[in-house]
């Protein structure tokens, strides 16, 4: 296996993991409680999640973009190909804008459509969106294309993680996966 450089640092790799793990909860609650049937408790609690996560998830990825623009990222291995890094640096940046793009707008539709946001309400944060039946339906509109298009640059983003761990063997996928642990000798 080639050396995929000395990978991200211990807090890109967490700020990474944790983001990915919210995105596919809030992507399971959201395809969910949109369902017809599922029972009013369940789609009112699931709405409650995902409003609540989301805000969270927008402070969350504010950090990691943050820290990617201060800490850059480390070198890709000299063997992967020009069209793969700039498919790369392409899907990473259509990851942080739509990532920024979701809460954003999930926010204006429910606060636009004078709904709550019980995190944010608790903490006596004022409500930033004037309630108007046009722009929470726009906001929406905005939501479900960028959900989908997440959806996809996701399922992509991993396909190609896969494809370097498993076919390329090339160290890719080690920049970012948890390091493992060395053991020392006697």
């Amino acid at each position: 296996m080639e050396d995929g450089g000395s990978g991200y640092d211990t807090t890109a790799r967490v700020l990474h993991w944790l983001v990915a793990v919210l995105v596919l909860l809030m992507a399971a609650a959201g395809l969910t409680m949109i369902r017809e049937g599922i029972g009013r408790g369940l789609q009112d609690l699931l709405y409650i999640f995902h409003k609540n996560v989301g805000t969270a998830l927008i402070v969350i990825v504010a950090l990691r973009l943050f820290w990617r623009l201060t800490h850059g990222a480390p070198p890709l291995p000299v063997s992967v190909p020009p069209w793969q890094r700039l498919a790369a640096r392409l899907s990473h940046w259509a990851l942080y804008g739509l990532l920024i793009i979701m809460p954003l707008s999930g926010y204006v539709r429910v606060r636009a459509g004078g709904f709550p946001v019980e995190a944010l309400d608790a903490l006596g944060l004022p409500t930033l969106v004037p309630r108007s039946r046009s722009l929470a339906e726009a906001a929406s509109s905005v939501h479900a294309v960028a959900a989908t298009t997440l959806i996809a640059v996701v399922a992509l983003h991993v396909a190609a993680a896969l494809h370097h761990a498993l076919i390329r063997r090339d160290g890719v996928w080690q920049r970012m996966w948890p390091p493992r642990a060395t053991r020392r000798r006697r």
